[in-house]
Parts: structure tokens; sequence; C-alpha cells
């Protein structure tokens, strides 16, 4: 069987690639937005295709022999992302018809269309009413709610405002009832669905125990071993909800308004289908769900997060960006005594729960006013401890160029006027570390002098203290 997947770089579509590569039965390729920015594969069963689906030429040609194949794109990052979805899915699908696809599985979510639809549940809706459109290509959508797993954006705003928030304030939608379901669970109903036995177009409503928000969160603080008061206010309009999203969990402002605005929709199953054509699937509860989550934190274990997914900032040409830069701030220091391997391991660690050194708190106070205007702030943290990889979000920054024992590149995701980036490289004997900044405007320019000071201090504390972080690597 030839199957292809796209989004395998989102938070379901990693999870997913690492499931199915484990099949040597399948031919797999992979749709990726800019193949030379993907890891390097070694298993042999992958192909690895450039395209976008909203390019349909370049689907025309991923599509080629394919059987079956994955849609798991969503464009949320985009504010026209409702129009951007729609014309995703209508080339899709229009591909798979000139190819002979046989089957499209479809990830998407829970409810009905109504008044009080959102936006962003609309558009999931619509999704995969344009890919069940077709009477050449059968479509098995399936349709989860609330996703419980270690990285996942629903579990992570749920264990952030438990943990964080003895005290709890919360808007009327706190009594919504949703279906949650296990990430695990969730990957076993796509995956199953490559070999199900039927003919026609498919909606599978998946989920577990039927619970309000309300239920969720005292659930969860009780895995934790919290005890946790939650009070409704029923005038906490939707903007005041997602800033306060925004300041306690690691969501920007623009993903947590959509979220909250779907949260005034019930997302509950609506048929039988995942009991009918699943019966070996018995989706874990609710509290068990949690508690693999957050096993997967303590161990480090955490293999894809919400936040892995790049969107737009491919599009960035980053070498002719750092090239038009207008300032930078460049330090050096010698590395001929030290183990090249050790520099690099101790740069690629920092950040998250390790900290940014000496001014440390530096960084702490300007994720705080990145929080405040809508962005990032420092509450994505990273992945793992120690590893990096191409793509995902270590604080505010992203991760857009990693050569092992050689280069780090950062992107600045952070609200400031302008392009960032942060630069960290193994040339000869030298450990070179950079900040390059394109400014926009005056406001752009005023800003970066008005940096210099902290620059001094903070760039010039990181690269001494990488070094002498560097001997104690093992």
């Amino acid at each position: 069987m030839k199957v292809l997947l796209t989004g395998s770089t989102g938070y379901i579509g990693r999870r997913l690639k690492q499931e199915l590569v484990k099949n040597e039965d399948l031919q797999f390729k992979l749709l990726v937005r800019h193949k030379d920015r993907f890891p390097p594969q070694t298993n042999k069963n992958i192909e690895i295709i450039e395209g976008d689906t909203l390019n349909k030429d370049s689907l025309i040609e991923a599509l080629k022999d394919v059987d079956v194949a994955y849609y798991l794109v969503h464009s949320l990052n985009s504010s026209d992302y409702k129009n951007l979805d729609k014309k995703s899915a209508q080339n899709f699908i229009e591909a798979c018809e000139i190819n002979g696809v046989k089957r499209v599985i479809y990830l998407g979510g829970l409810g009905v269309k109504d008044e009080n639809t959102s936006e962003h549940l609309l558009s999931r809706i619509e999704t995969g009413e344009v890919l069940s459109s077709s009477k050449k290509v059968q479509t098995i959508w399936i349709r989860a709610g609330v996703i419980i797993g270690s990285g996942s954006t629903s579990f992570e705003i749920i264990r952030n405002l438990t943990e964080k928030l003895p005290i709890m304030t919360t808007p009327k939608w706190v009594f919504t009832k949703a279906q949650p379901i296990s990430v695990r669970d969730v990957l076993r109903y796509l995956e199953d669905s490559l070999y199900l036995d039927v003919k026609v177009n498919l909606v599978v409503d998946i989920g577990s125990e039927q619970l309000t928000y309300e239920e969720m969160m005292l659930k969860t603080a009780k895995v934790l071993g919290l005890n946790r008061l939650i009070i409704p206010l029923p005038f906490l309009s939707i903007n005041l909800s997602s800033y306060w999203l925004n300041l306690f969990t690691p969501v920007p402002f623009v993903v947590a308004k959509a979220l909250i605005e779907g949260l005034k929709s019930e997302v509950v199953i609506q048929n039988d289908n995942a009991k009918r054509y699943f019966p070996h699937i018995v989706p874990l509860d609710y509290e068990s769900s949690v508690r693999k989550a957050i096993e997967a934190i303590q161990k480090n274990q955490v293999f894809s997060r919400w936040s892995d997914n790049a969107g737009t900032i491919w599009e960035k040409d980053h070498s002719q960006g750092i090239a038009n830069a207008l300032y930078l701030d460049r330090k050096e220091r010698s590395i001929k005594n030290y183990d090249k391997e050790k520099i690099y391991k101790s740069f690629i660690s920092i950040g998250g729960d390790n900290g940014w050194f000496k001014y440390d708190f530096l960084w702490v106070i300007r994720g705080v006013f990145d929080q405040i205007l809508g962005g990032y702030g420092l509450k994505r943290g990273r992945r793992h401890p120690q590893n990096l990889r191409i793509g995902e979000s270590l604080d505010f920054w992203k991760v857009v160029d990693l050569k092992k024992n050689e280069r780090l590149l950062l992107f600045a995701q952070m609200k400031v006027p302008g392009e960032a980036w942060l630069e960290f490289k193994i040339e000869d004997e030298k450990l070179i570390q950079s900040a390059y900044f394109y400014p926009k405007g005056v406001i752009g320019r005023i800003y970066w002098f008005c940096l210099i000071p902290i620059h001094y201090l903070v760039f010039n504390d990181m690269i001494d203290s990488i070094i002498r972080k560097s001997k104690d690597i093992k």
C-alpha cells in the first residue's frame, strides 16, 4: 500500500509518522513544504516530496501512485485560515481524483453547524465536507474533540491553568460539555483507518466519557494531587478570557481567542461509528489519559508539541534575512582547548527550564512583556532539556537551522518591531555568537539602540556561560 502523509511536522502528524514507518508493508511518502529543511530520513520506505496543498500542481505530482492519503493540514496560524483551509481541501481532493487515490483519511473536530459554531470549528467542519464531496474518492472523516496528550494544545491549557491557579475565575464556558480522548487512541483510529473494510464515506466521532471543562480541570487537579477552586463569572468576555489564557498558558492570543470562541459549542459524539467499525479500540478514560501525558512530561518523552508546526516561518529566506540585517551583535571566543561536541551540546540546551544563565531574570521580564502584547513569551519552554530539532519552539524562538556540532540558528517569534535571529556557530577554533536584527521603521531602530546596554550584559554573559557549562557535560 502506498500512503501519503501531510502535516508530518504537526502535533498529530509527527506522532502518526512515527507509528506508520514501523509498518514495513507500507510505501510511505511525506508531503513537506521545504524538503531541504526536513530532517534526513534513514528509513528506506520513506520518500520526501516537496509541495504545498495550496499549489495544486505540486499535489498532483505528490499523489501519483498513492492508494491512501492522510489530510492533517490546518491554517490556524493565518488570519485568513478559513478560506485557505477550503482552498487547500479542494485542491487536495481534486488532485486525489486525478491520481485515482482510493481513500482520504482526515482528522477534524467534533461539533455541529449552528448559529453558535465558532469560525475555527466551522472551518474544520467545512474542510471535512469538501473532502467528502468527491464521488470518486472515499473519505474516512475522524472527528475528535479535546485531545489529551503531552504537548497537545488542549492539555497544555488545562494543565497550566490547573497547576498555576489555586483559585480560578472562569467564564460560563466551563460548563460546556466535551468528550476528551487520549492522543494514543486518536493515533490508533487514524492508523486502523488504513485497513477499514468499508466502501462508502464515513464520519467517525471518537471520544471517551462526556465531561464539562470544569470537570476536566478538577480531574486534572486530582491526578496532580492539587486542590483547586473554580468560580465561574458570567461577565468574562471572549477577549478577556483569551488574554487570561495568554498570560497563564503557552498559547498566544490569536490561538487562545480561536479556542475560546469554540468553547461555547458542545463537542460531543454524534454517532456510534467508532464502536461499530472499531470495536477493538476502547478509549482510555480521562484520568488515565492525563496520567499518561504527565508521565511522558516527567520522563522527558514528549515526542511532539502543539507549537512544532512552523507555519509560514519557512517562507522566510533566513540566510537572506541575516545578510540584510542592519544591526549585528557578534561575540567570539576561542575554544581551542575545549571539546567542540560539548560546546555544541551546551548551546543547544539553553532556554526552557535550563534558563538563560546569569541574566535569566531579564529574559523572564522580556517574556512577560511579550505575553502582555499577545506573544508567546517564555511559556512554551522546550520539548526536551538537551535535544533540539528543526521546526520546534524554544521559548519565544523557533529553531530554523541545526547542524550537529556546528550551528544553531533561532528565529524570534516574540513581539518585536522587526525581525531577529540568534545564531551560535562553531568555526575553526572559535565559538561565534551573533544576534541579527532587521528593524521596521524608526521604532525598530529606537528599539535596537535602547537595548544595546542590556545586550552588552546578556550576550557577553551568554557566550562565556556556554563555554563554562561545556566543562560539566559528560
